[in-house]
This record gives C-alpha cells, sequence and structure tokens, in this order.
C-alpha cells in the first residue's frame, strides 16, 4: 500500500493501466471531533416521530372527594359496584393514569447543522478514506489490496451484471470485504425484530460513481456495498457511527472531479459557491515533537521546581504535627 502524491489507475483485471494526481481533498485536515459532532447532528433527520395518545390515562370521569375525608385529594372514579370506584385516577402515580410529562410529536426532531460544518465533515472523512491505517482500524479486509485510495477505470461505470462486479472485486482482491458482511448477517436482539429490522450486519465497500450507465444495478445487490454520486456524497455513508476510515472504491470519472467538487486550497469549487478547503491550524501536529525540539528548547526558562505558594496561610495543628513541637 503506497501513499504518494499520484494514484494508479486499477483496470478491470486488477492491472495498474495509469496514474492520476492525488486530489487535494484526501490531504486535508481530519478533525474527529467535527465529523463526530455533525454525524451525530445529521443522523437525526431521519427520526420519525412519537408520543402516547393525547387521550391516554384520562378515559374515565374522576372527581376529588376534597378535603374532610382522610384520605388524598386525587381524583377519584364515582360510582359504586365495582373496585374501581373511588381509586384514584388521572395522576402519574396512579394505576391507569397518564405518565408524568407525556410525550408530544412536535418535539424538536430533527437538528439544524451549518452547512460549512457538514462540508468540514465530509472532507475530513474523504481524507480519512485515503489512509490505509484509518481503512483498517475500522475493520475493513483490505490486506490484499495494492494501493489506498482504489481507482477503477470508468468502463466499470458501465457494469449492469452482478457477477461482473464480483469478478471486479475479485480481481482487485477487494471481495473479501464482502464475505466478511456476509458472515456477520445475525439476527437482531430486541424488539426491534418486529420492526423491520430484523438482521444487522456489518458494513461493506463504498463504490463512487461519476455516472449511472449500470454500476448502481450491477453492486446495489452485494452484501453491504452502497454506492454515491460524488457529487452528492454524504457523512453517513463515509463515516457510518461517526467512525472515520471507509474502504472506498473510485471510479476514474469520480475520482477526477473531486478537485472541481471540493475544490482545492488556494481554488474555489466550481460545484459549491465561494468553497475553499479548510486549512490546518499548524502544519505540523506533533506538538511534543515541536516542545522538544532544539529551537524551542533553546529560548525556554529551564522548568521550576515545585514550590509551596502562601505557607503563611496553611494552619498547622500543634496537638498532631510533631514539627511544631518546642522542647
Amino acid at each position: 500500500m503506497a501513499s504518494r502524491p499520484t494514484v494508479s489507475v486499477r483496470a478491470p483485471t486488477g492491472e495498474a493501466s495509469s496514474s492520476l494526481t492525488l486530489p487535494a481533498v484526501l490531504t486535508a485536515p481530519i478533525r474527529l471531533d467535527v465529523v463526530q459532532q455533525v454525524h451525530k447532528s445529521i443522523a437525526k433527520n431521519k427520526r420519525q416521530a412519537y408520543s402516547v395518545a393525547e387521550n391516554a390515562g384520562h378515559q374515565t370521569s374522576a372527581e376529588s372527594w376534597g378535603t374532610g375525608r382522610a384520605v388524598a385529594r386525587i381524583p377519584r372514579v364515582g360510582g359504586g359496584g365495582t373496585h374501581r370506584s373511588g381509586q384514584a385516577a388521572f395522576g402519574n402515580m396512579c394505576r391507569g393514569g397518564r405518565m408524568f410529562a407525556p410525550t408530544k410529536t412536535w418535539r424538536k426532531w430533527h437538528v439544524k447543522v451549518n452547512q460549512n460544518q457538514r462540508r468540514f465533515a465530509v472532507v475530513s472523512a474523504l481524507a480519512a478514506s485515503a489512509l490505509p491505517s484509518l481503512v483498517l482500524a475500522r475493520g475493513h479486509r483490505i490486506e490484499g489490496i495494492e494501493e489506498v485510495p482504489l481507482v477503477v477505470s470508468s468502463g466499470v461505470e458501465e457494469y449492469t451484471k452482478t457477477k461482473e462486479a464480483v469478478t471486479l472485486l475479485k480481481a482487485l482482491n477487494a471481495y473479501s470485504d464482502v464475505t466478511k458482511v456476509s458472515n456477520s448477517r445475525k439476527l437482531r436482539a430486541g424488539r426491534g425484530k418486529l420492526r423491520n429490522r430484523r438482521h444487522r450486519q456489518r458494513r461493506g465497500p463504498l463504490v463512487v460513481y461519476n455516472e449511472d450507465k449500470g454500476i448502481v444495478r450491477a453492486f446495489r445487490n452485494l452484501p453491504g456495498v452502497e454506492l454515491a454520486n460524488v457529487r452528492r456524497l454524504n457523512l453517513l455513508q463515509l463515516a457510518p457511527g461517526g467512525h472515520l476510515g471507509r474502504f472506498v472504491i473510485w471510479t476514474e470519472g469520480a475520482f477526477n472531479l473531486l478537485d472541481e467538487v471540493f475544490g482545492t486550497f488556494d481554488k474555489a469549487s466550481t460545484h459549491k459557491k465561494d468553497y475553499y478547503l479548510p486549512t490546518a491550524k499548524i502544519s505540523n501536529p506533533d506538538v511534543t515533537r515541536i516542545i522538544n525540539s532544539d529551537e524551542v528548547q533553546s529560548i525556554v526558562r529551564p522548568s521550576q521546581g515545585k514550590k509551596q505558594r502562601r505557607p503563611w496561610t496553611q494552619h498547622k495543628n500543634p496537638l498532631v504535627n510533631k514539627g511544631l513541637f518546642k522542647i
């Protein structure tokens, strides 16, 4: 797995056919905190409203007996001839009563996230997908991949059959990641089994294309494989669960378009108005190495020993402190 400013383009046979310059977006700063915060917020935009029934716990006629009966003033069911009569109603402490602060459907379910933050998170996720160590750490089986990022020729976009997609992934030594997903499919624990979420499984490769000429039909039925258009990349796919390092397979056309979609550090994007790639606050993030460097250590003062500040304000008990005994 090489990390260099040029990336090889793989033919359907798996051999390198040409090379491309590494897009600037894949060298952008990686901010895990931004990715996790944005992911947590935009993942809430898919929630469905829920609440208890509006009249739950109030489907009875009850009235307080008032004072003077030596019982609590909670409303009580009227009538007679049944155990229900005289029982307390309505309160959240009562059997058959409503809950405290019944949930409402007009709760604030969705969260607004600034556009620049969303773009920063996508850029960070893309940059992380170009680092083999982060892709491996996320659990993808890329030990046999010759190079990350993995770019294939644009002819793959014309595939329409799943068997063609399987042949391609096997030639690229990327099919083991699909096999991992197949082996991970398990029955979900809990009530989700009854709510159309019966199984759960890992995530596989993300195929990013430029133009859909049949590639979606070819890859969509493979376990764990997802597809995305390079102009509409989604953080929920690039960093599932807020975890960086998704294994991305690029088509040549999509890879060439990255500099136009996201721009560079000194050239604005042509798809996003006045958008430039974010730059790192410091060029070398290894702060420990900077502090311990000869240039910094030669001008800083030596570390001072620990001193007890304002010792006269300390009260010492002469009954237990032997240092205060006077012979």
